[in-house]
């Protein structure tokens, strides 16, 4: 049986997920940064049968799961990013902000799924319904981690929400993951041109 790429890179996933999970930074914050990103991966994998999306698609969605498992093995401020702190002379570790951008990613295979059921044959209500939702999704993550910051564990909290001290974290990382979806969707609008079934 010929490898596709989804199997390859849940193949990689698994086993980088299990190299990632050796002696994280906190095991704390390793499993509460982990819940989103294994359900995500799970629910892509027990729906493939049904709806398999396209390869861009499964590439874009894994550039998010191998950020975030980063992420949770060393907590995001801790991440080796200190080049680019360097580089662009940033008074922080923004590899946070760049795994925020990668969640915008998930704006084409949003469309994309509309596009190829034949829900709507309007390519800019489905690039905007894509940016919409990942605005909505990543509100609804900066709420979570807010809940779970002021419940846990002070130090794990801390470490978990990765504001290394800027008050206005929560929206910067919002406008990241709408950057994201933003580039994202204007790269369906070039992808996708002919009506479904065409």
């Amino acid at each position: 049986m010929k490898l596709k790429v989804p199997h390859i890179l849940l193949g990689l996933y698994a086993l980088y997920f299990a190299l990632a999970g050796l002696a994280p930074y906190s095991r704390e914050v390793w499993v509460a940064e982990n819940i989103p990103i294994v359900i995500i991966v799970l629910a892509l994998a027990c729906t493939y049968r049904t709806f398999a999306f396209s390869n861009t698609s499964y590439l874009m969605m894994s550039v998010l799961v191998f950020l975030h498992t980063t992420g949770g093995h060393y907590t995001f401020e801790r991440v080796p990013f200190g080049f680019v702190t360097e580089m662009f002379g940033f008074g922080r570790n923004h590899f946070d902000r760049v795994a925020h951008f990668s969640v915008g990613f998930y704006a084409y295979p949003i469309a994309e799924f509309i596009w190829r059921r034949g829900y709507s044959r309007s390519r800019g209500l489905l690039a905007f319904t894509g940016i919409t939702a990942i605005f909505t999704v990543a509100a609804v993550y900066e709420i979570i981690e807010w809940r779970y910051a002021v419940s846990a564990d002070p130090a794990a909290g801390i470490a978990f929400l990765g504001s290394q001290g800027d008050a206005w974290d929560a929206q910067k990382d919002m406008l990241a993951d709408g950057l994201g979806a933003i580039c994202a969707a204007i790269f369906f609008l070039f992808q996708y041109k002919d009506p479904p079934g065409k």
